[in-house]
């Protein structure tokens, strides 16, 4: 499920934000300061960010205009919140990279609806209920796994490595990255623990000659390749 970084100080909507986001499926991560929001960002990034114009640190506006000018987040989506709603500040708003404009007070119910659409145009794999790559299939509702029309039984953290994997297939994830995107920053698990659940899972669906879809770059981490080759 799609990732969602809430950088909002006020901490009464920021709770607000995160519970009914959760409560829709998303994976929520809140922090309340625009440079600590950057230094995150640097880590690892979401599937898309809610940011705040009026943040202590670094205003939201120019932490929006710094994603813009980096090649890895020129294309993150972003929705500003703010409680200003006057014509030239919507404009200023989106002209430095906003992909949407929401102003306080405003509906949560509408917030999480934009937030659901601006997901299904940019990022539809996130979204979907369904992944499908080469001879796999993955179904997010039923949480089941198929290889060539062979269901696959996976445990649940072996589930959400692939879910994670077939994401962004191509991409070459670290070690640090796998832990952040399937596990979470709260939880502390040693690096090595992601090669002991990428045995796992490569030993559950390369039964028999099927090809391994998962790629080692060494010094690295993994990716999962559309190509099913192993490099």
């Amino acid at each position: 499920m799609a990732k969602v970084l809430v950088v909002e100080d006020e901490e009464p909507l920021r709770l607000l934000l995160q519970y009914n986001l959760e409560a829709e499926g998303y994976v929520v991560e809140t922090c309340a300061r625009g440079d600590d929001a950057e230094i995150l960002l640097r880590e690892s990034q979401p599937d898309l960010l809610l940011l705040d114009w009026m943040l202590p640190g670094l205003s939201g506006i120019e932490l929006c205009r710094r994603l813009r000018a980096r090649e890895e987040t020129d294309r993150l989506p972003i929705i500003l919140l703010t409680a200003r709603g006057e014509e030239a500040e919507r404009i200023r708003g989106l002209s430095t990279g906003a992909d949407d404009y929401v102003v306080k007070p405003f509906s949560i119910p509408e917030l999480v609806a934009r937030v659901a659409a601006i997901l299904r145009r940019s990022k539809p794999e996130v979204v979907s209920s369904q992944l499908r790559s080469g001879d796999i299939e993955l179904d997010r509702e039923t949480r089941r796994v198929y290889r060539s029309g062979r269901e696959i039984h996976l445990g649940p953290t072996e589930f959400r490595l692939l879910e994670f994997l077939m994401q962004a297939p191509g991409r070459v994830f670290s070690r640090e990255q796998l832990l952040d995107g399937v596990w979470g920053h709260d939880v502390y698990v040693d690096e090595r623990t992601v090669d002991v659940h990428v045995g796992r899972l490569r030993k559950a669906i390369n039964r028999g000659k099927a090809k391994d879809p998962i790629r080692t770059v060494r010094g690295s981490g993994y990716a999962f390749n559309d190509q099913f080759a192993v490099a």
